[in-house]
């Protein structure tokens, strides 16, 4: 039996996790860490943390797994971070992660630079945003001229414990997708926008396919980890590439929507599509010579958790109560779902915007807000409970639509993330979607594999060192279907109130960032 490695550096831990052959986790370890906020709307990491937790979670679970018999390594984490290195490998500053939004002003130099987003759009697939890499190599250029000057490495945080499992600088073209560098087209970097930004085409590591080897563990890292010198480590996965590989979104029509604080509709595409605006993320796919397209909403189960929070002090002390009066261990959730259940689709007119935190797709608008829209004196929580539910089910529908447009028939949903654990919400997501939703290796017990992405880097591993003929051999052979909602009555429903909804945000576009000025 041959076993297989997924590492996994996100935003707060280095989770390593081991499968089987068949896809059973037989080994999971993690390790946290924080990111620091040194200014507002900053966020930086240490990548000496990521490593500390990458060698110490490698030796945790081969005290389960010998290294011997551990066939390959994939990585995966965070996207768009920037880790810079000297000429001798040394890190230079702390990363500049995906989550830092001060580099507006470069973006807006890259777009100038280039003759606009038309061309961008031609050059790289997608329009430059402040979380990506590039315009984060020209603040450093600009605002820390000595770190600058010292450069001779750029890196992606997972490829940045490539580098110190290896020794080699290399990445893969889904991670590589997400620095706005990467010709997405032809799955290589954009001579044009380097020349055009005047990035040394020498800094940026070789570029390979994601299930490919693109090194082998090193004799240091060997003794450091414990892994055996010269296992392969194949090039991996941005997290949102390897999740859904870890989900089985490897065929065109089959598309994921994740429930989590932000909500994430992902679609495996057999050729290269762009949205013509670039409201859709145009990136290379971990599955060797197909793409995806992701669109992003800021506030989904988020939503229902400003909900919870904000207006939800009577279903936390039902829960409570039930808790001390039957032993009943009731999620707030729960409760307040089951009150949602109550009212009727579309909720009498009732209508909420998720727009809590701004949004980006199909609205790129920081200054965007929550509503609810339609409020009448019948109106109840139980409204405003289920109003939720469906608003974030529009917002999503939203992304689903931009993906029709492209041509992309989408035959099933697979939806993730905590919010995918209410069947209310599935149903309401079926009919909003007019599509089956699935949900796979879910447990009723335990819920869903947490380690998705890890799960999905270890997949591509055991491709590279042979254990799979191919991307899709290993997901059929370890991902199933184990929960389904199919659409029911209320399709044509929501349909007629999703109508209603997406005129609501060009009625509204202006007094959104006026309401933002009077409120600074």
């Amino acid at each position: 039996m041959s076993y297989l490695l997924g590492i996994d550096v996100s935003t707060t831990a280095t989770k390593a996790l081991v499968i089987d052959e068949r896809g059973s986790v037989v080994a999971i370890a993690s390790d946290e860490y924080e990111f620091f906020t040194p200014r507002p709307l900053w966020a930086e990491q240490n990548p000496a943390d990521w490593w500390r937790a990458c060698v110490k979670v490698i030796r945790r679970v081969l005290e389960k797994i010998p290294a011997r018999e551990i066939a390959g390594i994939g990585l995966t984490g965070q996207m768009h971070g920037l880790v810079l290195l000297d000429a001798e490998g040394n890190v230079l500053r702390p990363c500049i992660m995906w989550n830092d939004q001060r580099t507006a002003k470069q973006c807006a130099e890259i777009t100038d630079q280039v003759g606009g987003t038309k061309n961008l759009l031609r050059m790289i697939g997608n329009p430059v945003l402040p979380g990506f890499t590039a315009p984060k190599i020209l603040w450093v250029r600009e605002n820390e001229p000595q770190v600058y000057a010292r450069a001779a490495h750029v890196l992606l945080p997972k490829d940045y414990l490539r580098y110190k499992l290896t020794g080699a600088y290399a990445t893969e073209v889904s991670d590589a997708s997400g620095t706005a560098l990467l010709d997405v087209a032809q799955r290589n970097w954009s001579d044009e926008l380097l020349k055009a930004i005047e990035i040394p085409r020498a800094w940026l590591p070789d570029v390979f396919e994601s299930s490919v080897v693109s090194a082998k563990i090193s004799a240091d890292a060997a003794n450091e980890t414990g892994l055996l010198e010269g296992t392969p480590v194949v090039g991996g996965g941005g997290d949102q590439a390897a999740q859904a590989v870890g989900t089985g979104i490897v065929q065109e029509g089959i598309v994921s929507a994740t429930l989590g604080t932000s909500g994430v509709v992902f679609a495996s595409s057999d050729s290269y599509r762009l949205e013509p605006n670039g409201l859709l993320h145009a990136f290379c796919h971990a599955v060797p010579n197909k793409w995806h397209l992701m669109g992003v909403m800021l506030s989904a189960a988020g939503s229902f958790r400003w909900f919870r929070d904000a207006l939800g002090e009577q279903e936390k002390r039902e829960a409570r109560d039930a808790k001390e009066q039957r032993d009943e261990n009731k999620d707030v959730y729960e409760i307040l779902t089951e009150k949602a259940a109550r009212a009727n689709a579309g909720c009498e007119g009732l209508i909420f915007l998720p727009y809590l935190t701004g949004e980006r797709t199909p609205h790129p608008d920081p200054h965007a807000r929550g509503a609810f829209f339609g409020i009448t004196l019948r109106h109840r929580k139980e409204h405003f409970a289920r109003a939720v539910l469906e608003g974030v089910a529009y917002g999503l529908r939203d992304s689903l639509e931009l993906m029709r447009a492209l041509g992309l028939n989408i035959s099933q949903v697979r939806a993730s993330g905590g919010g995918a654990r209410s069947e209310l919400w599935r149903q309401i997501l079926a009919n909003v979607f007019n599509s089956e939703i699935a949900l796979v290796n879910w447990n009723p017990e335990s819920g869903f594999r947490t380690e998705g992405a890890a799960f999905g880097a270890a997949l591509l591993a055991g491709v590279g060192a042979g254990v799979y003929a191919n991307v899709e051999d290993a997901c059929a052979r370890t991902i199933h279907v184990t929960d389904l909602a199919t659409q029911g009555k209320d399709v044509q429903v929501y349909d007629d109130y999703y109508q209603v909804y997406r005129a609501l945000y060009p009625a509204l576009q202006t007094q959104f960032e006026r309401l933002g000025a009077l409120a600074t």
